[in-house]
């Protein structure tokens, strides 16, 4: 695992106590893409009960706060599925 993964994994623990995590490095999939050279890409799945209540954008804002940092120096792109407990 990098040490941006690691830095991804520890921040989105520590804003959003997921009960489920899951963090794939995508890069390799856009190798050759002009985005590539910008930063790595992730895929990332959370369930949290922070995301109770709330609808996609608003879950998907608390992923991007909590991020914040890593957006900036070193994430180019990040797909985002955020669920409550329970949900499917």
């Amino acid at each position: 695992m990098s040490q941006l993964s690691e830095r991804i994994e520890a921040a989105l623990r520590e804003a959003l106590q997921p009960i489920e995590f899951m963090l794939q490095d995508d890069s390799h999939l856009h190798a050759g893409h002009a985005g590539a050279r910008e930063g790595s890409h992730y895929t990332v799945r959370l369930v949290s009960e922070r995301f109770a209540g709330l609808k996609r954008l608003a879950r998907h804002r608390l992923v991007y706060d909590a991020l914040r940092e890593q957006m900036q120096s070193g994430i180019h792109a990040l797909a985002i599925d955020a669920r409550a407990p329970g949900e499917d």
